[in-house]
């Protein structure tokens, strides 16, 4: 091996251990924010922050995403879209009900039988 195989070699070492050390600290970052009470949709949103920032360091480095061409981030960005798009739609129709529908939002007690269907 040549003295610029090896040079290529220690520089992408060097990332390596870079995005490695960023992790790990993204890591303890997320422990240490967990034990943080920022109310239930805080703490949600932080954490989907972090662990979405470390999925980049590992898509974009060790699946060496940082290096392709723009068709590549084109269909990143419309699969990114179209997830943003139905998560948004399963938030927007959580508390939708079919019409005359009556809930009491409590489960039925433990001991009630099965209802049964009649055709």
């Amino acid at each position: 091996m040549d003295d610029k195989h090896a040079h290529d070699i220690k520089k992408h070492l060097k990332v390596y251990i870079g995005v490695f050390v960023a992790l790990l600290v993204g890591t303890i970052i997320t422990v240490a924010v967990s034990r943080v009470n920022l109310g239930h949709a805080g703490n949600i949103s932080l954490a989907l922050i972090i662990a979405v920032l470390k999925a980049a360091l590992v898509a974009g480095f060790f699946m060496h995403l940082v290096s392709e061409k723009k068709p590549i981030y084109t269909i990143l960005v419309f699969t990114a879209f179209f997830f943003v798009g139905l998560m948004a739609l399963t938030i927007w129709a959580m508390n939708d009900s079919p019409e005359q529908t009556t809930t009491t939002g409590q489960a039925p007690p433990a001991h009630a039988a099965p209802a049964h269907h009649v055709p």
